[in-house]
């Protein structure tokens, strides 16, 4: 990843971030923001469509070689995609929920996947400005402005763990876990910031069981795994992508400790 590269892929996401701020700061944010919905029922923005655009634009003009694999775009089956070595695999606004209560909590998400790996991440979260950004083996940084600061997971993790639970996704086997774990505090947190908040050591570990997507986590898995992370499935196990018919993830927990691993519950 050179700096070229990482440094073309943070502009679009502030390009895409400032796109999602003209409908989140609009005088007809109600209007805007709930117009449809997709077929699985999610809110669809405008403010998504707008990013969407403005990141694949981006990136076929910045690495015209590599496909885009976009929540918004996801019509290429899995014959055509096999044949994708590299794709980015992108989700325009994650939190779509948390954009329509406006409490800030989204994000952008940007990954390079090679070879079923994420190897490089960017995650924006528009509101705040803040930005992420990992490859593994390379290290992860929060970039204020130009200048980047080098983050890292809380290793090892210390008592009480830090433990990140969805706003809009808590379920009974999350709190069965939760119930099952040594002495531990939870964080409310929205989208793909818990990954970025591990990987800056402020969580621990985020248990997620349900359905998410490819575009959900491949930014978050980088930077995460940059930072000394890890998300694995229930098997132990580091997710691929791009390997299956589906788009969709199984279960799987974010830890900023990989040894934590040995204290989870069966």
């Amino acid at each position: 990843m050179d700096d070229a590269l990482r440094n073309g892929v943070i502009a679009i996401a502030r390009r895409a971030a400032d796109a999602i701020l003209a409908v989140y700061d609009s005088a007809s944010f109600e209007e805007d923001a709930a117009v449809r919905h997709k077929d699985d029922h999610s809110p669809l923005t405008e403010a998504d469509l707008a990013a969407h655009r403005c990141i694949v634009a981006g990136l076929r003009s910045l690495t015209p070689g590599i496909p885009v694999l976009s929540e918004e775009s996801r019509d290429a089956d899995i014959a055509e995609r096999r044949a994708w070595r590299r794709l980015w695999v992108v989700d325009p606004l994650d939190g779509t929920r948390e954009f329509v209560k406006r409490n800030g909590e989204f994000t952008i998400n940007i990954a390079l996947v090679e070879d079923g790996v994420a190897t490089f991440g960017v995650i924006q979260q528009p509101v705040t400005g803040a930005l992420w950004h990992g490859a593994p083996g390379r290290g992860a940084f929060r970039r204020e402005g130009d200048a980047d600061r080098p983050i890292h997971a809380r290793i090892p993790a210390a008592s009480p763990l830090r433990v990140a639970a969805s706003r809009s996704h808590r379920d009974g086997r999350t709190q069965a876990l939760l119930d099952a774990l040594p002495a531990h505090e939870t964080l409310a947190c929205g989208s793909s910031l818990k990954f970025c908040r591990i990987a800056e050591g402020e969580i621990d570990l985020y248990p997620r069981f349900g359905p998410t997507s490819e575009w959900d986590t491949a930014a978050g898995q980088a930077i995460l795994e940059a930072a000394g992370g890890a998300v694995l499935d229930p098997r132990g196990r580091p997710f691929r992508y791009n390997q299956r018919a589906g788009l969709l993830n199984g279960d799987f927990i974010a830890l900023g400790d990989p040894a934590l691993r040995a204290v989870l519950p069966a």
